[in-house]
């Protein structure tokens, strides 16, 4: 087989739907092996048996990355399936949007927990073998909410900021051994969550439309601009990229107003 992660053991969280079925498809396509985890079991497990139906090795795992010993018995599981992890990609993550005085207490604790917290539970479970192998690839997927504020999006924001930071000092204390820690930032992607959110408003065809205007592009990207980023990071093409985050949002970020 060829391919630009043939002999690689990649586990994607959040490869259920959206960005993480979009990059587990991606990396099974450059030669990986995969373990893919989600809280939908029936969605990973489909993907995964159709990825063996193509012939790739491929693992599904059920788990809420909030809970430690849920995430160690799954990579544990991953391990002896498929062989020591070369990379993680962690994808998994969910929106919570509030007003800060109006927000109930197991929203904050459950973002954090989540999208920063679950991120790290994966991490310190994987970074045993990366380290034990002398290298590796941790690939964090953030959003551009780590850099730029949407009035109303409380607390997903401080969580995807702790995201970055936890990038930028995994990657510096273990690059030396070898071990590469990046994130991506995507803005808006029509993933099947976005796609869904227009449909709460009484057009959705103007509601898109409106956000397509802000985007020097003129369009939303794709899941699959996403994953080839992250295959990209998680190859042998980017020795020296570490504790950086590459920003996928067509050039919105940088723009000073409309």
């Amino acid at each position: 087989m060829t391919g630009r992660l043939v002999d690689k053991r990649i586990l994607v969280t959040g490869a259920a739907a959206g960005i993480g079925r979009a990059i587990a498809e991606a990396c099974v396509r450059e030669g990986a092996a995969v373990a893919l985890l989600d809280r939908d079991e029936a969605g990973i497990e489909r993907l995964a048996a159709r990825f063996r139906h193509q012939g790739h090795e491929a693992l599904a795992m059920a788990a809420d990355i909030a809970d430690r010993d849920e995430v160690e018995a799954a990579v544990s599981r991953a391990r002896e399936a498929l062989g020591p992890l070369t990379t993680l990609i962690n994808n998994a993550g969910m929106n919570v949007f509030h007003a800060p005085l109006t927000m109930p207490d197991e929203a904050w604790r459950r973002c954090l927990e989540v999208d920063l917290e679950g991120a790290w539970h994966c991490s310190r479970a994987a970074l045993p073998d990366l380290l034990e192998q002398g290298g590796g690839a941790i690939i964090n997927i953030a959003s551009t909410h780590a850099f730029s504020i949407i009035p109303g999006c409380f607390p997903y924001p401080v969580a995807k900021h702790g995201l970055i930071g936890m990038t930028r000092a995994l990657g510096i204390e273990y690059a030396q051994r070898g071990v590469r820690v990046n994130a991506i930032a995507p803005g808006y992607i029509a993933t099947p969550a976005v796609e869904a959110h227009w449909q709460t408003f009484d057009d959705p065809d103007a509601a898109r439309a409106s956000i397509e205007a802000l985007l020097p592009p003129g369009r939303l990207g794709r899941p699959e601009e996403v994953a080839m980023t992250a295959v990209f990071l998680a190859s042998d093409e980017a020795p020296f990229i570490n504790a950086a985050c590459l920003t996928i949002d067509g050039g919105r970020s940088v723009v000073y107003h409309d």
